[in-house]
């Protein structure tokens, strides 16, 4: 079964019986479960307004036809944004003063995923409670259309990418002159998809000469399109070979940013946060946000600075929510999302890709050496597959029992942290395992910890 239906959205494999894949039918259900959910927290008289946005899988033009098609048949008015970011959607919500937005993509997924991804009229995810609510309307279909007299407009607007780079440089810190000074030479891999649209705009406006890799928005996408060293070595060896002064990568819906030094090697996904993170409390000292299983390196960073550092459980959602509550300056996920509010509460590679450059300009310095000035540590992932019905929660509060003496948090999972590494359990929503991420100051010490504590886990079952 390969339809996933959570607080966050949709998303499934196209194609396939209804109510097992994401096909038109489900989508139908979906969307109008959202539009009922919006209409009811509205109390004025009025027509309400979505913005949709779509990354350019093989199967968006058809998702987006039967999304808008829909929220026009719920009596909703519909902006189109066509081929658009996960961030430029989000800002086109506020700026067009709509309700809510939809995006239609499945983010780092492979080619055969789509989804459907929820916002309110902030232009941020859904809280937890919204989704479930959602969620709940969908499984009552409890929808009521609207009349031919009421029956929502349909317009396009497919110039929202400029507003997006002129808000991205126009944020105090992005220093566009020292940027242009610096004159990089950049070698970027979009990986067919709305990337190969918008960077473009953004490296030109910021004085940057740049060799785009796989740069046609086909949706047919020339690799795994999850920014990891393994599916990566197309950008590595043309950054190697190619006298580049960075590589930088984004996925599918530019929300996610990876970086490869000059020397052809990974800067690390975990440390793009950090390393804008740095950048923005030397000029602007204040408190962070990551979630628990992003690397200890922020923490480290913060402190250094100044500021007070906050964990989250996994989630966009759960981030956000936790930086308003601590009023941070910076925060994300170490997945490569770097969220900025002085921009907006979202994840945005073009943000994190204007304020990396501007660090890397004023300070003078290549990759490999601000790699070697932030703390070193590495992370090591597994899981352990267990059998449908095993009691999780159960084992987990064993392992929480087990560790006591030694600093637990358990708002999501159970995360142990030792003097100098840590573990954090946390069971799938999707499928029967518990997900093992360790760090320390090695790979191999963090892949040991991680196995050491599977272990334990393992004897338990």
């Amino acid at each position: 079964m390969t339809l996933i239906k959570s607080i966050s959205g949709i998303r499934g494999t196209i194609g396939g019986p209804a109510g097992d894949t994401l096909n038109p039918l489900d989508i139908v259900r979906f969307t109008s479960a959202y539009a009922t959910f919006i209409a009811k927290s509205l109390n004025e008289e009025r027509r309400p307004k979505v913005v949709v946005g779509r990354d350019a899988r093989i199967s968006g033009e058809m998702v987006r036809s039967v999304v808008c098609g829909t929220l026009m048949g719920m009596g909703f008015d519909v902006v189109d944004l066509g081929l658009a970011t996960t961030p430029t959607t989000e800002l086109a919500v506020t700026a067009h003063h709509a309700d809510g937005g939809i995006i239609i993509t499945a983010s780092h997924n492979p080619a055969q995923w789509n989804a459907l991804k929820l916002l309110n009229s902030d232009g941020e995810f859904l809280t937890a409670a919204d989704g479930a609510e959602v969620l709940d309307i969908a499984a009552r279909e409890d929808f009521v259309y609207a009349g031919v007299d009421n029956l929502g407009t349909y317009i396009s607007d497919n110039g929202f990418d400029s507003r997006h780079v002129e808000e991205v440089l126009s944020l105090d810190l992005v220093n566009v002159e020292a940027v242009k000074a610096r004159r990089f030479r950049v070698c970027v891999d979009v990986v067919n998809s709305v990337g190969g649209i918008i960077l473009p705009r953004l490296l030109d406006a910021l004085g940057v000469e740049y060799t785009i890799l796989n740069g046609e928005p086909t949706g047919r996408f020339a690799h795994n399109p999850e920014p990891l060293e393994k599916n990566l070595q197309g950008i590595m060896t043309a950054v190697r070979e190619g006298d580049f002064d960075l590589g930088i990568v984004v996925d599918p819906d530019v929300d996610r940013l990876a970086f490869i030094s000059e020397d052809g090697t990974m800067f690390g996904e975990e440390y793009t946060l950090v390393s804008v993170a740095d950048y923005i409390l030397g000029h602007t000292p204040g408190n962070t946000v990551s979630n628990l299983s992003s690397t200890r390196a922020l923490r480290d960073v913060t402190l250094r600075h100044g500021g007070e550092y906050f964990a989250s459980a996994v989630g966009e959602v759960n981030v956000t929510t936790k930086m308003k509550e601590a009023g941070a300056v910076i925060g994300g996920e170490g997945n490569g999302g770097v969220i900025y509010p002085a921009s907006h509460y979202g994840r945005d590679a073009l943000v994190g890709i204007a304020l990396f450059l501007s660090l890397l300009a004023e300070r003078g310095v290549t990759l490999t050496t601000l790699r070697a000035s932030l703390p070193q540590y590495s992370i090591a992932k597994n899981r352990i597959d267990l059998t449908p019905g095993t009691d999780i929660d159960a084992i987990l509060a064993r392992v929480k029992e087990m560790y006591r003496d030694e600093q637990v948090t358990d708002i999501d999972g159970v995360k142990i942290d030792f003097a100098d590494r840590w573990v954090h359990l946390r069971k799938s929503n999707t499928e029967p395992i518990i997900r093992v991420y360790s760090e320390a100051s090695t790979v191999e010490d963090a892949d040991a910890l991680g196995k050491q504590i599977m272990k334990i886990v393992e004897e338990m079952i």
